[in-house]
């Protein structure tokens, strides 16, 4: 599961991710309203909390969500970290959560990204799988509302919370190491380049694009956080919510994946299964499948939030084409 998330405020603030993986696992659009029972391996459970709309593989009534927002713009995504992710043994004192926990626990109870890194300060995440089934897997989080992001990384040193001023997450190494990398790239710039070469040779760019020469163009996780970071930072959109969504699931195209570009060792390819974008002020929760680039929307305030039930949309992956003529 390699996957790009990232956030972004025109008018209104958004987030979202692609899911890069070799297959589906069932998921559906799921919102949970404020008073489905949040049972938890350890914490106090959770019998009415924030209501939560996302991407979610649900197994035994339980929502194993991948990314969601909840009603008040607080949102996370779970990205695959696989050589860094370190979950360690329970811890007295501390809010021991099972990794799947943790996206549910902090959106349930956390209005805002301050309040989650309050949160997360007590938290020891501990090496408990859903079910012999469904083991652990290794992820870090993207974590994000308006007035910013964080990333928040388990490892064998412990918890780290990171600040993310540039809104943007990938897979491995860890988050530092991508940060300091983006400097490598500082002189790329979407203008027609100035001539540092040689001054005094008469040199003019032979094409538009050209002040982007050096951006890399491959799927692995280090060059797609240098391309989704550099895309996301040039972008220019109007505001408008038709075009803000639009603009989003541009810069997610990006760095998605083709079925065929990226083999595993085992057989098979990773690809970008769906796009997201939520905005997350209204609760709106836009999508696209591989099979089907039509924006479908489900939203989070047309359904009760009083709830005690899942409400559960399954994603349309047929093609819809629509005949103009």
């Amino acid at each position: 599961m390699m996957c790009t998330a990232i956030t972004y405020k025109t008018g209104q603030h958004y987030f979202g991710r692609n899911l890069d993986l070799d297959r589906s696992l069932g998921e559906s659009v799921v919102i949970t309203p404020r008073n489905f029972p949040f049972s938890l391996r350890c914490a106090a459970a959770l019998p009415r909390h924030h209501a939560i709309i996302g991407v979610a593989h649900v197994e035994s009534g339980y929502p194993l969500y991948y990314d969601a927002v909840n009603e008040c713009g607080l949102s996370a995504a779970g990205l695959l970290f696989p050589l860094s992710a370190v979950y360690h043994p329970y811890c007295a004192g501390k809010t021991n959560l099972a990794p799947f926990e943790l996206i549910p626990y902090l959106l349930g109870t956390c209005a805002d990204v301050q309040q989650a890194r309050k949160v997360l300060g007590k938290v020891n995440l501990w090496a408990e799988p859903f079910s012999p089934r469904l083991p652990l897997s290794p992820l870090h989080w993207l974590i994000a509302d308006r007035s910013g992001a964080i990333v928040v990384e388990s490892t064998a040193e412990g918890l780290r919370i990171y600040d993310n001023p540039i809104g943007v997450l990938t897979n491995e190494p860890p988050f530092p190491f991508h940060r300091a990398n983006l400097t490598q790239y500082m002189t790329l710039t979407p203008q027609p380049p100035v001539n540092t070469f040689a001054p005094a040779l008469a040199l003019q760019p032979c094409s538009f694009g050209v002040g982007g020469v050096g951006l890399p163009g491959d799927l692995s996780s280090v060059s797609r956080f240098v391309r989704a970071a550099y895309t996301l930072h040039n972008s220019v959109c109007d505001g408008s919510e038709e075009a803000s969504v639009a603009q989003f699931f541009h810069i997610l195209s990006a760095v998605a994946q083709q079925r065929g570009c990226a083999a595993l060792a085992g057989g098979g390819y990773e690809t970008t299964l769906y796009s997201c974008c939520c905005n997350t002020d209204e609760g709106i929760y836009y999508y696209t499948t591989y099979g089907n680039p039509a924006i479908t929307a489900v939203s989070l305030r047309r359904e009760n939030p009083e709830g005690d039930r899942l409400i559960a949309y399954p994603m349309r992956t047929g093609v819809q084409i629509t005949q103009q003529n």
